[in-house]
């Protein structure tokens, strides 16, 4: 039981652990946006955006809401920008050692 938990929660992690991801993320943080809005914002292609979002909303990460033609995407849950904002005063802590980390890399 402990073991799948932790499978479980390695999995969330997952959904925070890719830059483009978190920039979603940290960009819904301001409140609803369009596909169109996010690639925006991120500089990444619409398809890229479409599926990082597809991914996050399977996750259960995002919320969306059909308005017209525009679908309107949100953070699904006040905790998961609850996490994001516990992130940033950690991150403020370790910075510094995170920078130097030679085990956590952007390529791996």
């Amino acid at each position: 039981m402990q073991l799948e938990k932790l499978k479980l929660k390695a999995k969330l992690f997952r959904g925070f652990g890719d830059s483009t991801r978190l920039a979603i993320l940290e960009h819904l943080r301001k409140g609803e946006k369009t596909t169109s809005q996010i690639v925006e914002v991120t500089g990444q292609s619409q398809s890229n955006v479409s599926n990082h979002l597809a991914c996050l909303l399977d996750c259960g990460l995002v919320k969306n809401r059909r308005e017209g033609k525009s679908i309107f995407y949100s953070i699904s849950d006040r905790k998961v920008s609850k996490v994001l904002e516990e992130s940033d005063n950690i991150l403020s802590d370790v910075a510094n050692r995170l920078y130097s980390c030679v085990h956590y890399n952007e390529k791996s």
